[in-house]
């Protein structure tokens, strides 16, 4: 395991699926804010946004400093891409796969040694609902639809993450109960599968670059006082590309946000980047 080292510049990104933009936007501009305080996040992507562009707080979020880039639809879904400085050629969605649903945003952020800045892919992959279902044979194409994609730009962008919610427990250790969700949606043989063809292409698990505490989950139902007893999963990851990886110094999970009144049921997830001794 590698751990956190002393160094020079520093660069933190996050992912957080806010479950409607609409109810937590003051608990993600409160967030940022505490951040802002010691180890302020230069980008974060945001899942289930839940909001047609027209409504998205661009202006809130400007007042607070953020250049904003948003994919969004009524209801269900929605990304979104907040960063410090404007991203640069930003796309919507896995080019060549018909998708109604918004689900991915990209962009490249011009920082970092070298040319060609850092590409940060902000994904909400599909829940699958239900093994052997029409939604789970969804999720399977737009995961393999989402590798094929990964292929061409990692040959473009060396320095890339991909960041966002899975719906995918990476490994048993990754669930508080293994036993009770084998085979279950997130936990499936099949779902793993696609999750180790994205890492086949160069990708890492940040996460588990690290030491980490026994039992940390990103996200926990809201039945059944889950979080309360601690009982949820992993499912919520940044992956980085190999050219990146050197400069990965930490990966962590924030609970606190999950403490809060009407919270999302995910916690985000902070990748620190860093490069010099």
């Amino acid at each position: 395991m590698r751990h956190t080292a002393a160094i020079g510049a520093r660069l933190r990104l996050a992912t957080w699926n806010v479950n409607s933009l609409a109810v937590r936007l003051p608990q993600l501009l409160e967030w940022l804010a505490v951040q802002a305080e010691t180890a302020p996040v230069d980008a974060i992507v945001l899942q289930e946004t839940k909001l047609t562009d027209d409504k998205f707080p661009q202006a809130e979020l400007a007042a607070a400093g953020w250049q904003v880039q948003c994919f969004g639809q009524k209801t269900y879904n929605g990304v979104a891409l907040l960063s410090r400085t404007p991203a640069e050629a930003v796309s919507r969605n896995i080019p060549g796969f018909a998708d109604e649903q918004a689900r991915v945003i990209a962009g490249t952020l011009p920082c970092g040694p070298g040319a060609g800045g850092l590409r940060v892919i902000g994904a909400y992959v599909p829940n699958g609902q239900a093994p052997g279902s029409d939604k789970f044979d969804y999720k399977m194409r737009w995961l393999r639809a989402l590798r094929d994609w990964l292929r061409e730009e990692l040959a473009a962008h060396p320095r890339l993450v991909l960041m966002g919610d899975f719906n995918i427990a990476p490994e048993d250790r990754d669930v508080h109960d293994p036993v009770a969700w084998q085979d279950q949606i997130h936990c499936t043989p099949e779902e793993r599968g696609r999750l180790r063809e994205l890492l086949a292409l160069g990708l890492v698990d940040a996460f588990r670059l690290f030491e980490q505490p026994p039992r940390s989950w990103s996200w926990w139902d809201y039945r059944n006082l889950a979080f309360r007893k601690n009982q949820g999963l992993r499912i919520d990851l940044a992956l980085v590309s190999a050219a990146l990886q050197p400069e990965v110094r930490g990966c962590t999970i924030d609970k606190t946000p999950r403490r809060n009144e009407r919270p999302s049921d995910h916690a985000p997830v902070l990748l620190t980047l860093g490069t010099g001794g």
